[in-house]
């Protein structure tokens, strides 16, 4: 006779399930932390210019956005066919960015307003006439350091 006994039937011991709260909690914290909302909801065409020199931004949160390009074609029906400009997330007239400019300094704290930046994200198909009357506009909210937003890339080879 022999001292052990060996089992039968080679059943497999139940998976214990006591950790998945803790594994489902933590990848619900890492995706909160990890995930940036997007600030605004593009309503015009924005096909950046490129160029083969730039600098990136240090501090996006000093930066004010405006976008100038065609209309999207969701929004043509409404807006029509010529370039307009976007401000946060609405659809704007040239003369508004005054107001635009003095409500985003008022939101910021009054020793970070030497350091805004207004960043005009342009389509590379938009007529200049409509970034002059643009930057007119800056001029007169004393809003005079703008930062032009490009692509990455080979300016001299996609002008060929």
């Amino acid at each position: 006779m022999s001292k052990f006994k060996k089992k039968k039937g080679g059943e497999l011991p139940a998976i214990s399930t006591a950790s998945l709260p803790d594994i489902v909690f933590m990848l619900l914290f890492f995706f909160m932390v990890a995930t940036v909302m997007r600030e605004n909801t593009l309503m015009i065409k924005n096909n950046l210019p490129t160029a083969d020199q730039i600098e990136k931004l240090d501090k996006k949160d000093l930066v004010m956005y405006i976008y100038a390009g065609e209309p999207s074609p969701r929004y043509q029906s409404t807006y029509g066919t010529e370039p307009v400009i976007q401000l946060n997330d609405r659809i704007s007239q040239v003369s508004e960015i005054q107001n635009f400019i003095f409500e985003e300094r008022a939101a910021k704290r009054e020793e970070l307003i030497p350091f805004l930046t207004t960043a005009l994200k342009v389509d590379g198909d938009t007529n200049m006439g409509l970034v002059s009357d643009v930057k007119q506009e800056l001029r007169k909210a004393n809003a005079l350091k703008i930062n032009y937003v490009t692509k990455s890339g080979d300016a001299v080879k996609n002008n060929e």
